[in-house]
């Protein structure tokens, strides 16, 4: 076991199984030594987790559930996780994005209302609801790291990932804004942007294999990323060797985002 986050307390959101970037990440807290709290959305979602915990050896490890779109259970999971953490947390993955099926197909043009207020309510207001929470949570511990996963889609366009290439987009200027309220209280907040990779979320994009081929021979390494090597940079902008950076996106994408097709 290294000693990066050694004695860190962190909350990871969004575990969905074994392929998850935020289970990823999770993982190479754990191997650095922090301790790690959980959030999930419901009972499905903590059987699987549970799964997991016993099988990395991060059993005892404390899950809450929580629908961080409603502002009281985004305020009662910080009030848990705290009980948890003797009333401090130094860190925040945010792994949280949903869109519906429908709007992640055919034209942007055609997203109703209703599917661009569910896409953005999920995936954007859920990182700022959860930021509000933790900070008193932050101030105790003397300043804290929240993190984000985004994607090359909130800045140039995607076949099909639409609605959601427009709430990245918002998630990314989040970033920026939040990392300015909070930077005065040495909370410091930025985003990973990964390349493509095959997760339960991912599945649900039409064409998907063909963007992971697109990424994999066009990047610079001429290969796609993969979830640990994305867990692995969430890990270093969540540890002190990152301590003066905010309000960035990284990127973890094999290079592509520098190619100019």
């Amino acid at each position: 076991m290294g000693e990066l986050m050694l004695g860190k307390r962190v909350l990871v959101t969004g575990v969905r199984n074994k392929w998850s970037i935020a289970w990823h990440t999770a993982e190479a807290l754990h191997r650095e030594g922090a301790r790690v709290a959980f959030s999930v959305f419901g009972e499905r979602e903590e059987a699987g987790l549970r799964k997991l915990l016993t099988d990395s050896g991060m059993e005892d490890a404390p899950i809450a559930h929580c629908n961080a779109t409603d502002e009281a259970q985004a305020v009662a999971l910080m009030e848990t996780i705290g009980a948890a953490f003797d009333g401090e947390l130094d860190g925040l993955v945010h792994a949280i994005a949903f869109a519906n099926r429908d709007d992640l197909s055919g034209e942007y043009v055609n997203t109703s209302r209703e599917g661009f207020s569910v896409a953005h309510e999920n995936s954007v207001y859920t990182m700022v609801s959860l930021a509000r929470a933790a900070r008193p949570l932050m101030n105790k511990a003397g300043g804290g790291s929240l993190v984000t996963l985004t994607y090359l889609g909130a800045e140039r366009v995607v076949p099909n990932y639409n609605v959601m290439g427009v709430a990245k987009a918002a998630l990314e200027a989040s970033v920026r804004y939040l990392a300015t309220d909070l930077g005065g209280e040495n909370i410091r907040v930025n985003a990973v942007s990964a390349g493509p990779i095959k997760t339960l979320s991912a599945s649900g994009i039409s064409g998907f294999d063909g963007m992971v081929k697109h990424v994999a021979e066009r990047s610079p390494l001429r290969r796609a990323v993969t979830p640990d090597e994305v867990g692995d940079a969430v890990l270093f902008l969540l540890s002190n060797l990152a301590r003066g950076i905010t309000g960035e996106t990284l990127y973890v994408d094999a290079g592509y985002h520098t190619m100019g097709m």
